[in-house]
């Protein structure tokens, strides 16, 4: 089975789970992109816009990634987009981690089928999930390795929307990614 298949049936699989947290309650957005992307990003929970379009980071926040990937001359069909929860938490409020334990088989099983070289988490709920200690204030744009992938956590763009500091961590980190990307690929 290719891979494009793999990804519809695990989609629909979820959208007929009822006992996923949120389910009846938000639209599922499943992720998009690329299924032999070389980097995929995850964020932590749809927003309002995401949840209204089935569609991960096209508000505010996806305005600004899409921003950065342009800045590294990578098409956001290059790569693969997705969040660890997929549905809208009520009133855009941080994910559960009853939500986040419940969706994060379904995550594991993303980055199985896709097969990254490496993984950019957005935002701390994402990165925790790889790096359970880790600070995300501390730990931006280090990169580590876990199984056959490199791990960079990056400050969420939300977040980067917020802060000049961030924004300006934010956007270095980003430019940092194809070169740790191409090193990730030479020691694969």
């Amino acid at each position: 089975m290719d891979k494009k298949t793999e990804l519809e049936n695990l989609k629909t699989e979820m959208e007929k789970n009822s006992a996923l947290p949120l389910y009846g309650k938000a639209n599922l957005v499943f992720g998009e992109g690329s299924e032999d992307a070389e980097i995929l990003f995850i964020g932590e929970a749809p927003g309002r816009r995401e949840d209204e379009l089935c569609r991960p980071f096209v508000g505010q926040s996806g305005k600004l990634l899409d921003k950065m990937l342009a800045k590294i001359n990578l098409p956001r069909e290059r790569v693969y987009i997705t969040n660890i929860v997929k549905r809208r938490p009520p009133e855009n409020r941080d994910p559960f981690s009853e939500e986040i334990e419940a969706y994060t088989p379904y995550l594991q099983r993303q980055i199985d089928i896709i097969k990254p070289v490496m993984i950019a988490t957005l935002g701390r709920f994402s990165m925790n999930y790889f790096l359970p200690d880790a600070k995300i204030s501390h730990d931006h744009g280090k990169a580590t390795r876990i199984n056959s992938y490199i791990l960079v956590p990056l400050y969420h763009p939300a977040a980067a929307l917020r802060s000049g500091k961030m924004f300006k961590e934010l956007e270095k980190n980003f430019l940092e990614l194809p070169q740790m990307l191409k090193d990730a690929k030479a020691h694969k």
